[in-house]
């Protein structure tokens, strides 16, 4: 079984600090007492998993998001837009600092934007109530891969938790050439 803190880009871990906003959000939901988990009696069911283009509707929000705050080196609204948890752990100079190699590396992920994206299995409730949303944009030269997790604020999927790097291509390594 693939660990829910698992790595999604090939290569070198020069995205770690991206991967943070993911693994803090992760550790944050699973330090949440099973008291706090239990829904009071009077409670809403837990949401479902949303449609197919709802789940689209989602990643390319919060992938916009990131381009534009990358862009305009503003990270307020990509904040605004996260659950109060989210907000209350990640301030617009934290995110910028967690997305300064994507934005020091160029990566335009406004091209996401045009895409469909690949998920690595379907989106799904965990046992949390967090919806789990993880794939990749086929883009070339680098795909760019995403792990994002949304919960649910008064009928309304937001940011919990967010992963977005390149994913470095991978290329068939040969040893010498033995004849």
């Amino acid at each position: 079984m693939v660990s829910l803190v698992q790595r999604i880009a090939i290569g070198p871990g020069r995205h770690a600090p991206a991967r943070f906003v993911l693994a803090a959000a992760l550790l944050l939901a699973a330090a949440i007492p099973a008291a706090a988990q239990q829904p009071a009696p009077a409670a809403a069911p837990q949401a479902g998993v949303p449609d197919s283009l709802t789940i689209n509707k989602l990643i390319w929000s919060a992938m916009a998001a990131v381009d534009q705050a990358n862009q305009t080196g503003n990270y307020s609204v990509l904040r605004d837009l996260g659950a109060p948890s989210f907000q209350a752990n990640n301030s617009a100079a934290t995110l910028a600092t967690v997305f300064a190699a994507l934005r020091n590396q160029g990566i335009n992920l406004s091209y996401t934007l045009a895409l469909v994206p690949t998920l690595q299995f379907p989106a799904a409730i965990a046992q949390n109530g967090l919806l789990r949303i993880r794939g990749v944009f086929p883009l070339r030269p680098n795909a760019i891969g995403f792990d994002l997790l949304f919960q649910n604020v008064n009928g309304q999927w937001k940011i919990f938790g967010i992963s977005v790097v390149p994913l470095v291509a991978q290329t068939q390594q040969s040893g010498p050439n033995r004849h």
